[in-house]
C-alpha cells in the first residue's frame, strides 16, 4: 500500500534551513525537491494553516478564518479563540459544521486511515480531524474514530517544551510509522515556533531549538528511508506552516477604531477586531455595515497598516465575508534586521486583554516577506532528488499531492497536486 508522511516544523522560515543551523534538513533537501516559492496562507497562523493543509482549501471554504475569529451567535458578533480544545465542537453547534470542507482524515477513513500527532495548540491539532474520522493525539486530549477518547497510557501525555516534541517524535516513529502504518501519518512539531515566540530570532536559544527540531525531523527521515528499503512506497513531505518576523512594536487596532468613532467602545460588538499576530480581522455587525468603507479608508491612512483588504478583495487572500468579516489588515513590515542579524520586522496587533507583547521576539500572521516564507521539501514518486522548483505553491497544495500519491480523487480543492508528471 502507498503511504504519505507529513512532518511540520512549526514556524520554520525557509532561510533558516542551512548546513549550519539544520544539517539534517539540508541533507534531506539534496534527496528531495525543494520548493523555493512556497507561501503561507493568510492569516499566516497555525490554526488556519492546519485547516488549509487538512482540507486543501483556503479559509473562505474551510471556514477557520483565523487563530482568533468571530462567529455570529444569537445575532451578535462573538469573538473566539480557535485554539481552545472545544472551539470546533462549539462551531459545529453554532454553524452546523466544524469545518466547511472534508479533511484528509475524512477522505482516508475507508482508505488506510490517518493518524496525527501534534504539539501545538489543541484547536490547531483538532483541525486535522474535528469530527473523528481517524486518530488525533494531543496533550489536551487524544481521540480515535467517533472522537472516542484515547485513555492512558495510550494518550499523548507530553509537555509543550522541546522534550515533549522529543517524546512525541519517538512514539510517532516507533508506533505510527513502524507498527500501525496508516495511509497518512502527520507529525506536527511545536518547535521552533514555541521557542521563537519567547526569544529573539537568531539568538543562541533559538538556534538550539532549531537544532533540536532538525534532529526530530531527521529521525522521521531515517525511519522513512528504512521503510523504503523494505519496499514501502512512501511520499515524504517535510516543511512548515509559516515563518516568523521580529516584533518591532504593537498597535491596538480596536482602540484606534474607538478613537476614530468607528467603533462604539472597546467591548462593543458593533465592530470586533480579531487580532492575529501581525494581522487583524475586522468584523462589522449588520447594523453597522454602512461604516465599512470609512473603516477601510481610515485603516489605509494609518502608517501601521501596510495592506488593507476589504469586501470582494478578501478573496485575493483566501477569505470572504463570512460571519461579518469586512476588512483584513496586515500590519507594517520591513526587512530591518534584529540584533542577531535576522531580517524581517513587523508590528503586531495588540491581543485582547492587552496581554504583554514580547517586543524583539518572533511573531507571524500577516503578509510580511519572511512570515510568508515557510519551508517545503517533498521526496517520493514524481519528485526529483536535489531539484529546486520555482513554482508558486501554498499549503493548500499538500492535500491534493497526498491524495494523488494514494491514487485517490482530489477534485474540487483549491490546491493542486505537485507531482512533476501532472504539471
Amino acid at each position: 500500500m502507498r503511504r504519505s508522511v507529513i512532518v511540520i516544523l512549526d514556524g520554520l522560515r525557509r532561510d533558516m534551513v542551512s548546513a549550519e543551523t539544520t544539517p539534517r534538513l539540508a541533507e534531506f533537501a539534496r534527496s528531495a525537491t525543494w520548493f523555493d516559492r512556497h507561501r503561507a496562507v493568510f492569516p499566516s497562523t497555525t490554526r488556519v494553516s492546519s485547516a488549509c493543509i487538512a482540507t486543501g482549501c483556503f479559509p473562505r471554504r474551510h471556514e477557520l478564518a483565523g487563530n482568533s475569529l468571530v462567529l455570529v451567535e444569537d445575532g451578535r458578533l462573538t469573538l473566539h479563540d480557535a485554539g481552545l480544545p472545544t472551539f470546533l465542537q462549539h462551531k459545529r453547534r453554532v454553524t452546523g459544521r466544524s469545518l466547511g470542507m472534508p479533511t484528509l482524515a475524512e477522505r482516508l477513513a475507508d482508505n488506510g486511515g490517518a493518524i496525527v500527532m501534534s504539539n501545538v495548540s489543541p484547536g490547531a491539532a483538532y483541525a486535522h480531524d474535528p469530527d473523528g474520522h481517524g486518530h488525533v493525539y494531543h496533550r489536551a486530549g487524544s481521540f480515535g474514530p467517533g472522537r472516542s477518547p484515547v485513555a492512558e497510557p495510550d494518550a499523548l501525555a507530553i509537555g509543550r517544551d522541546i522534550a515533549g516534541d522529543r517524546q512525541m517524535t519517538k512514539r510517532f516513529v516507533d508506533e505510527v510509522l513502524m507498527q500501525r502504518r496508516p495511509a497518512l501519518a502527520v507529525l506536527w512539531l511545536g518547535h521552533p515556533d514555541t521557542t521563537q515566540h519567547a526569544v529573539p530570532l537568531g539568538s543562541p536559544a533559538h538556534l538550539a531549538a532549531l537544532a533540536q527540531a532538525d534532529g526530530h525531523a531527521g529521525q522521521v527521515i531515517d525511519a522513512v528511508d528504512r521503510l523504503r528499503d523494505e519496499g514501502h512506497d512512501i511520499l515524504l513531505m517535510v516543511g512548515s506552516d509559516h515563518g516568523h518576523q521580529t516584533i518591532g512594536g504593537s498597535v491596538d487596532v480596536s482602540a484606534a477604531l474607538v478613537d476614530a468613532r468607528l467603533k462604539v467602545a472597546e467591548d462593543s460588538d458593533d465592530v470586533v477586531v480579531a487580532a492575529n499576530g501581525t494581522a487583524a480581522l475586522i468584523y462589522v455587525a449588520p447594523g453597522a455595515q454602512a461604516r465599512t468603507p470609512e473603516i477601510a479608508d481610515f485603516l489605509v491612512a494609518r502608517p501601521w497598516a501596510e495592506q488593507v483588504i476589504a469586501g470582494a478583495d478578501l478573496a485575493s487572500v483566501g477569505q470572504n465575508g463570512g460571519h461579518g468579516l469586512a476588512v483584513a489588515v496586515s500590519l507594517a513590515a520591513n526587512d530591518e534586521a534584529n540584533a542577531h542579524g535576522v531580517p524581517g520586522t513587523s508590528l503586531v496587533a495588540a491581543p485582547r486583554g492587552h496581554k504583554t507583547v514580547p517586543i524583539g521576539c518572533g511573531q507571524h500572521g500577516g503578509l510580511g516577506r519572511y512570515e510568508q516564507a515557510p519551508t517545503l521539501m517533498i521526496s517520493g514518486p514524481g519528485f526529483d532528488a536535489g531539484t529546486v522548483r520555482q513554482v508558486d505553491t501554498s499549503l493548500v497544495d499538500l492535500a491534493p499531492t497526498v491524495l494523488t500519491h494514494l491514487g485517490l480523487p482530489h477534485g474540487g480543492l483549491d490546491g493542486r497536486p505537485q507531482q512533476m508528471d501532472l504539471n
